[in-house]
């Protein structure tokens, strides 16, 4: 009977850990699947594949400075997103 109590107990931990963890994931922002780039903020795009919260930055004052991206293309003039990185996240954006 104790084994089983212990084990009820490990489980339910187990369960409010996964809680808490799935509680911490940024809340995205989508039109459809897609993040608009246009309209997303810092923890939005820092949750693309790629992009940390320097990078999520920098697409935010780039965005503040230059006007609305035009194309997914262009968020390839922000400093830190090179080819490589435009290729894991053009499938995960949309401008609107």
């Amino acid at each position: 009977m104790l084994k089983r109590a212990m084990f009820k107990r490990q489980m339910l931990i187990g369960l409010c850990i996964l809680l808490a963890g799935l509680l911490m994931v940024p809340v995205v922002v989508v039109a459809g699947d897609k993040v608009n780039i246009n309209t997303a903020n810092k923890e939005t795009l820092s949750a693309l594949n790629g992009i940390g919260p320097v990078t999520a930055e920098r697409i935010i004052e780039y965005r503040e400075k230059v006007g609305p991206f035009k194309s997914i293309e262009e968020i390839a003039k922000v400093k830190g997103i090179g080819e490589k990185t435009f290729l894991k996240i053009k499938d995960s954006i949309v401008v609107e």
